[in-house]
């Protein structure tokens, strides 16, 4: 097969390791930087043009799109499957992926527990609106905001009522979430393939940090996962369409809450953690699916 690997960075660990994957089961794999591709539309032939090159029709893609450059990543995503070629994530479900609010809409539409989330069109009234959450300690988060930049922890509600409006002076929308304190600083990776976890770690911030990301210093374990959290990351996946994602839960006192489903999850954390051979598991899939 003909594999395209979409990715900015040649260099990431996790397309590394997906070209490594791909070419040792004997496939032929190109990486092509999404964000230097032109698209040509047209009815009859839809075409991709990379560095001057028609680019061949592939057997299948796997797209990296990193969140800063969602537009048009999705773009090209989508220009492929105008050309009938199979992709590991489909260009509408990157898309819900990557809008905050609306996945947790679509999650919490699914009947899968979430921190008791609000959001507002930048409202005046703050110090009401935080009566709709029941925690004293909150969790400020900005939409566009990834691996853990843009999440402030609010100790008391009336530091989270200045953090709200300095947030709504420079016109940055937030969603506000209650504070899961038994979690502990520490929340589970389900890593899903084709509706099966194929991995999972549980990662711990570093001493006076809350976020887990291991971005932001925090560290990475082994974890065998309940029957309940295994559903729920695997139903997480379907309810937004996503065939590959990870899924990040917290643990707490009513079962599992999902924090976050990513649509391009890294594999170097899991892989280093679990000992796993994820990038296999993605070429498996999509040898299955072509």
């Amino acid at each position: 097969m003909l594999i395209y690997i979409l990715s900015a960075n040649p260099n990431l660990y996790s397309t590394k390791r997906l070209e490594e994957a791909a070419k040792k089961r004997h496939h032929e794999v190109r990486i092509i930087n999404h964000v230097k591709c032109d698209i040509v539309i047209e009815k009859k032939l839809p075409t991709i043009i990379y560095n001057g090159e028609v680019l061949p029709i592939p057997d299948a893609i796997i797209p990296r799109i990193g969140a800063s450059v969602t537009f048009y990543g999705t773009a090209v995503v989508r220009q492929f499957e105008m050309m009938k070629v199979f992709s590991t994530t489909e260009s509408q479900a990157l898309v819900r992926s990557r809008d905050k609010l609306r996945s947790l809409q679509i999650l919490a539409r699914a009947g899968l527990g979430l921190p008791k989330t609000v959001f507002t069109n930048y409202s005046k009234d703050v110090k009401k609106l935080l009566t709709h959450i029941n925690s004293k300690e909150l969790i400020i988060k900005l939409l566009e905001g990834t691996q853990g930049l843009g999440v402030v922890l609010a100790e008391t509600k009336n530091a989270a009522e200045s953090v709200i409006e300095a947030f709504h002076g420079l016109k940055a929308r937030v969603i506000i979430q209650e504070f899961i304190k038994e979690s502990a600083g520490t929340d589970i990776r389900a890593f899903v393939v084709d509706g099966i976890v194929v991995g999972s770690m549980k990662r711990s911030a570093k001493e006076g940090e809350f976020r887990s990301n291991l971005h932001r210093g925090g560290t990475a374990e082994v974890i065998e996962l309940t029957d309940e959290e295994e559903n729920v990351a695997i139903k997480a996946c379907k309810s937004l369409g996503l065939s590959i994602a990870g899924v990040d839960m917290l643990r707490s006192d009513r079962g599992p809450l999902i924090l976050e489903v990513n649509s391009s999850p890294g594999l170097e954390g899991i892989e280093r953690s679990t000992s796993k051979d994820i990038a296999k598991a993605i070429i498996r899939y999509v040898e299955r699916s072509v």
